[in-house]
């Protein structure tokens, strides 16, 4: 049963294709990924499902709702954690939740049994007293998911959720995340640029100048690459990606300092490379294809270097708010 239903959705903004006619169904329960390099058209997307932005072209149901004729109902029906900050750090936990139950109306009583709930459930009973100002970032992001759970959402939106934490920390977020799908059979859609998130979801869309590239499970969209990945870095790349593509008809993909292509049976063709090729290998390495080979493979672009991209959209975000970036 799909929980979310999108049917040719789009979105201009001044004559410019944000998300250009996409089309997919994300089942109940499902954990749903988009992945995309940086202005591909995922936040714009995750934005016109949560109906905070009105859609070009198209539709959408979320939750059984229409997100055009019926944005009330499915505001109810769905929880959202936002890529940007959005706690008051001015108050404490405790009254930041209780905030969103005001707004969304859950009786007195059964907030105070919700949101000490929401905050066991995410580790920070002992500090729900506390002003937000003093948590860390993992404290305040899981906060952020608390505070989502408070209205029992059918549909939890997650906008890169764990953008600039530490990798301890994005580990326990998930855990609490995927205790969460399984005990609630909650339906979670998330961006993210990182690919050990990515192959938490049940299916992945990869999304590209506001279009949907490919559509499947992690092991169906790895599936597409046939063979093996060879990872080489050698004395002199550029030669050597001349050589391997006119001596092998290989089309070799500089990798920062490595050369990565991809051949049927690595295992043959890697000794055959060490005899033959006429530049000085220094490593190479034989691996079977990852989320992060797909993303290059369809969109031309390395998945790092749109996280070192969002890294520092962040770190200067940091800094204007007067934060320490280490």
């Amino acid at each position: 049963m799909a929980t979310i239903e999108v049917d040719q959705l789009s979105k201009s903004f001044r004559g410019l294709v944000a998300v250009d006619h996409v089309s997919f169904a994300v089942n109940e329960g499902e954990i749903f990924g988009f992945l995309g390099p940086n202005g591909a058209g995922k936040t714009t997307t995750v934005r016109m499902l949560c109906t905070l932005t009105r859609p070009s072209a198209g539709t959408a149901r979320v939750a059984g709702w229409d997100i055009i004729r019926e944005p009330n109902q499915v505001r109810k029906a769905i929880g959202i954690i936002f890529q940007e900050p959005s706690l008051d750090d001015r108050l404490t936990a405790r009254e930041n939740l209780r905030f969103h139950a005001m707004i969304y109306k859950v009786p007195k009583e059964e907030a105070k049994i919700r949101i000490a709930r929401a905050l066991e459930w995410m580790e920070l009973s002992s500090r729900g007293d506390d002003l937000v100002r003093n948590f860390s970032g993992g404290m305040k992001r899981r906060l952020e998911i608390a505070r989502a759970l408070l209205h029992t959402p059918q549909v939890l939106f997650l906008d890169e959720p764990t953008l600039g934490l530490d990798p301890q920390t994005r580990n326990r977020i998930w855990e609490r995340l995927l205790a969460l799908r399984a005990e609630n059979r909650m339906t979670l859609f998330l961006t993210t640029h990182y690919m050990d998130e990515a192959e938490y979801c049940d299916r992945i869309a990869i999304i590209d100048y506001g279009r949907i590239i490919a559509l499947g499970t992690p092991t169906e969209l790895k599936a597409r690459l046939q063979g093996d990945q060879v990872v080489l870095m050698t004395a002199d790349n550029l030669r050597a990606a001349a050589e391997i593509r006119r001596r092998y008809g290989v089309e070799p993909a500089l990798d920062r300092e490595n050369l990565r292509f991809q051949v049927a049976d690595g295992a043959q063709f890697v000794p055959r490379l060490v005899r033959e090729l006429g530049v000085p290998i220094l490593s190479v390495m034989v691996r079977p294809p990852t989320l992060d080979d797909v993303f290059l493979a369809l969109t031309g672009r390395e998945i790092r270097d749109e996280e070192a991209s969002e890294r520092e959209k962040l770190k200067s975000r940091l800094q204007r708010m007067g934060r320490v970036w280490r």
